[in-house]
Order: C-alpha cells, then structure tokens, then sequence
C-alpha cells in the first residue's frame, strides 16, 4: 500500500491524570511482564505526579500541543496508561481491548474526548477474542507494525488491520521487551529509535524483512531510552521527548546525534517501574492535515 502521511504532525494530545491508586492495579495478568517491572521497589506517588506535570507541560508549552486532559479516577489505578486504550490515525479512533479485563472500563473516557474531537470511533467487539493495545503498535507514518505479547495478539492485529485500511500492517513478536513499544519507538519520519538488546535486534530484523521502505536506526545501549516522543511542531521544528540523562546516562550521546532538534529531557522512573513508558502517557492526534 503506498499511503503516506508525514509523520509527526500533530495537533492535540490526549492525557489521564495519576491517581491515588498509582501501582496499586490487580496483579491479575502480569506474570508477562518483565522481571524488572515485576520486581519494582514501591512507586512513589507524588514523584510520580510530579513527572507527569513536567512531561504534559512539555507537550504543551513546549511542543505547542492542545491538551485534553482527563481527570484521574481511583477506581481505575492503570488508567494514565492512556496509550493503551486507543489508536489514533487520521479522523478514526480504533478503541482497543486490553488485556486485562479491568482495565477495559478505561476506554470510556476516552471514547468520550475523541467523540468530541470530531474523530470517527471503531469498536473492538467483545465476542471474537481479540486483545490489542497501543503500546503494541508502531505507525511510520508509512505502515504499521504490531507487536504480538502477552497482551496484544493476531485477532487484534486483524481487526487494525481491518479499521486502517489505506496501510499495510504487519506483525513482530516482541523480542525482549513486554510490549513492542518498549524497545522501539519513531524519532523522525523515516528513523526508529530501538534498544540495542539482542531482542530488539531479532524483532527490527523482522521488521526490516516485512517492510520495502529503509528507515533509518538510532541504537540506544538502554532498553528504557528506546521509547520516546517525536512532534514536527510548527515552522517545521522537530521536537523530541526522551528520558532524562540521569535516567538513561548512556544513551543522551545517541540522542544529540539527531541534529537539528530540540531535545526535551524527560522523566519517567516511576511509571517505567510498572512498565510503562514515555509514550503511554499520552495519545497525539493531529486534526488538521497539514500545518507548517
């Protein structure tokens, strides 16, 4: 499929608080994540909060994003997961299914904000087994690629694949990471940023056998500094939120080889100590097709 988009581009984001219930989710389904998770020390809420301030003050103030923020609610302890819940291509919203099973209800709020942003909404149906979440799936802005975990499998695979149609979608195992994007994520355009790990190694070398584009690869010798956050912001800047050096001391030489950028050092030890990473804090979007 030759559809292309100029990745980068957006316009708003879409947020969840942190509750008081931080770390405090079921442990029901988590014996796939990764030792490190697993075995965290205890989060610390309000450093946690705190985080989470600074990285929303950078999609807005930095990066020139709208803002959508939607309250915490205790009830719902992985709900500032909000990546998870949701992928956003376009005008269509794919709302996923989880999976764990109480982590569904998550979906309703923001069910509620992409409605009000005008986006068409797609529905996973309940009935067919399928399981998909956005931390699993990496958009080029050529393709996507879904990663095949512990939560993600083929069926949700298929039904996105089903819903985005102008794009060839393709799948990966997750080689050493719980989610595809926790060791792979887009720097640019045309560069994926990946751990160097020998997993993330075996899965980009699947990903460069199913795809005839050449991306560029930034390496990063630490597993958490693969994620991050690219925003093509106005007059053509090129932003980048990345973990903090002294989070990821060893990768900040691999960041500043992308030049020309403005990189934004970024926090994320809390939410990283349940998995989780940058790009689950937040669901981008860009309601105007071209902007400069």
């Amino acid at each position: 499929m030759a559809n292309v988009c100029t990745y980068g581009r957006f316009t708003h984001a879409i947020v969840r608080g942190v509750p008081e219930t931080f770390g405090k989710g079921s442990e029901e389904g988590r014996e796939a994540e990764d030792e490190t998770a697993a075995a965290a020390a205890e989060v610390n809420l309000a450093k946690a909060q705190r985080q989470f301030g600074v990285l929303t003050g950078a999609l807005r103030q930095k990066m020139g994003l709208q803002l959508m923020e939607i309250p915490a609610d205790p009830a719902l302890p992985d709900s500032w997961r909000v990546e998870d819940v949701a992928v956003i291509q376009g005008d269509t919203a794919l709302i996923t299914r989880p999976f764990k099973q109480q982590r569904r209800a998550e979906a309703e709020a923001v069910r509620r904000v992409v409605s009000e942003l005008g986006l068409a909404v797609v529905e996973m149906a309940e009935e067919d087994g399928a399981t998909l979440e956005g931390s699993d799936v990496l958009f080029t802005g050529r393709e996507f690629f879904v990663g095949i975990s512990s939560h993600t499998n083929y069926r949700g695979a298929e039904v996105l694949a089903d819903t985005f149609r102008d794009f060839a979608v393709s799948t990966v195992p997750v080689c050493g990471g719980v989610r595809l994007k926790n060791i792979c994520s887009m720097g640019g355009p045309d560069t994926i940023v990946i751990s160097n790990s020998d997993g993330a190694k075996k899965t980009l070398r699947m990903m460069e056998q199913l795809t005839d584009h050449h991306y560029e690869v930034l390496a990063v010798p630490e597993d958490a500094a693969a994620n991050c956050i690219y925003v093509r912001g106005a007059n053509k800047m090129d932003f980048l939120l990345h973990r903090s050096a002294e989070e990821c001391p060893e990768s900040v030489a691999a960041y500043q080889k992308l030049q020309d950028y403005t990189l934004l050092p970024t926090a994320c030890s809390e939410a990283a100590k349940l998995g989780a990473s940058l790009s689950s804090l937040c669901l981008l979007i860009n309601r105007k097709h071209t902007y400069f």
